[in-house]
């Protein structure tokens, strides 16, 4: 099946939904950020074909989001985060946090995360950079910006 192409588009949100939209992407980013970073732990915690795991690597791999590095002499490689990977995985957090709240019904959520500067139990907000308020879309005017089309 063909995918739709949303890299071209003039929208922020399409661009990102071309790198990472395709469903099985973000819970491989999940994956090697929680540590399961060779292919064999990624398949079994998925459940995943190893042909679709095969794809998503390698589209997340030329999109900068995921690295290869070799691990063994045969070669082997395990996949860590870039620095662009490890932003999109800020962007999983705030999804989490969506999902705990609309989804994790009577039994909670299913994964508690410990903010490692304070020790605390906590959920990301999202916060405006420039005054520190937080910032939901009530909050916020959409202006065209320079990559308008």
């Amino acid at each position: 099946m063909q995918r739709t192409n949303f890299g071209g588009m003039a929208c922020s949100i399409a661009r990102t939904l071309d790198v990472i939209g395709e469903p099985w992407s973000p819970l491989i980013l999940r994956d090697v950020w929680a540590g399961a970073t060779r292919f064999e732990q990624i398949q079994a915690d998925l459940g995943i074909s190893r042909k679709v795991l095969t794809e998503r690597l390698n589209h997340l791999v030329a999109h900068g989001v995921l690295e290869r590095q070799p691990y063994d002499q045969r070669p082997r490689y395990e996949y860590v985060l870039t620095a662009k990977g490890a932003e999109l995985v800020d962007l999983l957090i705030v999804m989490v946090g969506w999902g705990d709240k609309w989804l994790a019904g009577e039994a909670g959520p299913p994964v508690l995360y410990r903010h490692r500067a304070c020790g605390e139990i906590s959920r990301a907000e999202l916060r405006c950079a420039h005054c520190g308020e937080p910032m939901h879309a009530s909050d916020i005017d959409l202006l065209p910006g320079p990559g308008a089309g």
